[in-house]
């Protein structure tokens, strides 16, 4: 059996948090780890090997075994619907998922459109407030949808808000709470379910702790 646990794991501000979480809990990663270049890192000491990804690729490669367990945002969980058992969550990169708008506008009656990196979210969301709107995908700068006329709201994620705020746009309705969590392969709980419970468990200590 191979006893090599594999993580998928984005780039960016969830890897530095997560990596500095996994410290803390007592994995010994090199010093490189987190500048390497490289998309497969091999912690041999420690039996872990890190494929580094997209954000919303993680819950894909973790439904399909090509990793055992995954750290993604609760946003892209929500969105992307992967058979996955979600095992923890770990309190990092907080941010939260909202409608915004320009100020004082009203959506149209008619044929209300919204702008969105979030499709499903953002559908499951209006239907849910009883309103039939129109759905516009795009994949980047989607504060510029409401400004050029495009859609009468977008559906976004929000940090700070700094961006939405810099390009005149307001914060309409807050639909849910974003953090990281730790995702797992059905499969891979069961055949690897002592070494992925001892990080859960050494984890969970951590997150407590900081809480």
């Amino acid at each position: 059996m191979n006893n090599v646990l594999t993580i998928a794991m984005p780039k960016g501000r969830i890897f530095e948090e997560a990596a500095d979480l996994l410290r803390k809990a007592g994995y010994q990663l090199p010093p490189e780890f987190d500048d390497s270049r490289k998309l497969i890192i091999e912690v041999e000491n420690e039996g872990l090997r890190f494929i580094l990804a997209k954000p919303t690729d993680v819950p894909t490669y973790v439904e399909h075994g090509v990793a055992d367990i995954g750290i993604a945002g609760k946003d892209v969980l929500l969105e992307e619907e992967r058979d996955v058992y979600e095992l923890l969550d770990l309190r990092i990169s907080a941010c939260y998922l909202a409608v915004a708008g320009l100020p004082g506008t009203k959506m149209n009656d008619v044929a209300p459109r919204v702008a969105t990196k979030y499709p499903n979210v953002a559908e499951a969301y209006f239907r849910e407030q009883g309103e039939q709107v129109e759905i516009i995908k795009l994949n980047g700068s989607i504060e510029l949808a409401p400004i050029i006329g495009l859609s009468d709201r977008i559906v976004d994620i929000v940090s700070t808000g700094r961006t939405m705020r810099e390009n005149g746009l307001v914060e309409y309705e807050r639909i849910v709470d974003v953090t990281s969590r730790l995702i797992v392969n059905p499969v891979s709980y069961r055949i690897k379910d002592n070494q992925i419970d001892d990080l859960v468990t050494r984890l969970s200590k951590v997150v407590s702790v900081e809480d």
